[in-house]
């Protein structure tokens, strides 16, 4: 199931529930993490999902689509 991002009254982007449950749970893993090498693995996998997302956002801003308006006709 697909969910369409939700845009704040003040412009910011809002997290999905979803969304919210993955940084939990990757919070989570930092907390209980003793093992340096599995922190490390974690922080390759974070910047990993980081990049990979700045560059999915360039893309779509690069597509040069209008805006999404919700409510606009």
């Amino acid at each position: 199931m697909h969910s369409r991002m939700e845009i704040g009254m003040n412009g910011s982007i809002e997290l999905t529930t979803e969304q919210h449950f993955q940084i939990e749970q990757f919070n989570r893993a930092l907390e209980t993490t003793q093992d340096p090498d599995q922190l490390r693995q974690l922080a390759r996998q974070l910047m990993q999902a980081w990049q990979t997302q700045k560059a999915a956002t360039s893309w779509v801003l690069k597509q040069e689509m209008p805006p999404f308006i919700p409510g606009g006709g």
